[in-house]
């Protein structure tokens, strides 16, 4: 690798990982105020909400990757234009070719990472983000319950709490009427909500049971020292659930199994695998088609921003043809060629115009040459 080629490699790093970083950090920062009711209202710890926002990360990174190296690439390629480096890099013996090797390499490496995101990372986060959702919705009883008001965590069983005090409650009273016979009364002064194998357990401490039997209208008064309620009625499994094509592996999408529902949703299912395929190669589509943009032509200070505009609205038009083909994919598994289509078009058309913009440079150079000689 020349010194050029590194430094040009430099210069796109910092720009490629500020645009990721800033453009990430906007899009998680929007996605995470859809959980700050979750802190606010019902509890949930900050260090929870943090590790729920977190795995969200890995699938905004896919989406953004691609777009932050077009943006480093066209700003570091403008950049070193309108300083005139690349004039004089040109100058210096440089090809087309040697110009666009540091983006290209740039490209490949950004394309292995959002592969590693999109086959692995990606899934992973979204299905432990999936479960943990889950769990907190059906299982996590104490981030339903609020203090100062009745809160039905189940059906039938009604629990309130005065006061809460980091993970324990305080002034409770639970009304169990899952068996209408003989509703049950129970009244603490604190408790805790607690997992464990069986599922939730709310473990009370110095309070007492009444339990009236609606055939005798009897009342039976218990008072203890500890005392556990079941909500095993709210433990349902994470893996139990039917799990969404975002949370899925690649082998999981292409072979979804033998279930009813995954006969149902196999086509939608494989058009995600595709997707997932066709995502990262954005990268080197984008890329060529800004080096097309800013390298081919002659040099003008007054119309760069042309180019510029016409790589950004090539790379939009790629990506909105793109998304437009899954849901079609999604219907039509026949056409899912479509998609690898779409990004081989978009490259071939951007080096077709590098090629052909160093073939003018050839034929002019060769031109002035016999000029030259005749004179």
């Amino acid at each position: 690798m020349s010194r050029l080629t590194r430094y040009i490699l430099r210069q796109l790093g910092l720009p490629v990982l500020f645009i990721s970083v800033a453009l990430v950090g906007v899009i998680w920062l929007t996605q995470s105020l859809r959980f700050v009711d979750l802190i606010v209202n019902r509890g949930l710890s900050p260090s929870h909400f943090l590790y729920l926002t977190v795995l969200l990360l890995p699938g905004i990174f896919a989406v953004i990757l691609p777009v932050a190296l077009l943006c480093g690439v066209l700003f570091t390629y403008h950049r070193l234009s309108f300083d005139s480096e690349i004039i004089v890099m040109k100058a210096a013996g440089l090809s087309q070719r040697a110009l666009a090797v540091p983006a290209i390499i740039m490209a490949l490496i950004v394309t292995i990472a959002t592969y590693g995101l999109t086959l692995y990372l990606q899934p992973l986060g979204f299905r432990t983000f999936k479960d943990q959702q889950f769990t907190i919705r059906h299982n996590y009883a104490s981030v339903l319950i609020r203090e100062g008001t009745f809160n039905n965590v189940i059906k039938g069983v009604t629990v309130y709490v005065r006061e809460r005090h980091g993970g324990e409650l305080l002034g409770i009273l639970v009304h169990d009427s899952r068996e209408p016979e003989k509703a049950i009364t129970v009244m603490a002064e604190r408790g805790t909500l607690v997992q464990t194998a069986e599922g939730p357990r709310f473990v009370m401490e110095n309070g007492n049971r009444q339990e009236r039997h609606r055939d005798s209208d009897q009342l039976s008064l218990l008072y203890f020292d500890r005392y556990a309620l079941d909500l095993a009625l709210i433990a349902e499994s994470p893996e139990s659930r039917w799990r969404e094509p975002g949370e899925r592996y690649i082998s999981e999408l292409l072979f979804p199994g033998d279930s009813e529902a995954a006969d149902y949703y196999r086509d939608k299912l494989r058009a995600e695998a595709h997707k997932r395929f066709v995502s990262p190669l954005y990268c080197i589509a984008f890329v060529l088609i800004a080096l097309a943009a800013i390298l081919s032509g002659e040099f003008d200070r007054r119309y760069e921003w042309r180019r510029i505009l016409y790589a950004a609205a090539g790379s939009v038009a790629v990506q909105v043809v793109g998304i437009s083909l899954v849901p079609i994919v999604a219907t039509t598994p026949g056409l899912s060629f479509l998609l690898y289509l779409n990004v081989i078009l978009a490259s071939c058309a951007a080096l077709w115009i590098l090629m052909a913009a160093r073939r003018r440079k050839t034929t002019n150079r060769s031109s002035s040459a016999i000029v030259e000689g005749v004179r």
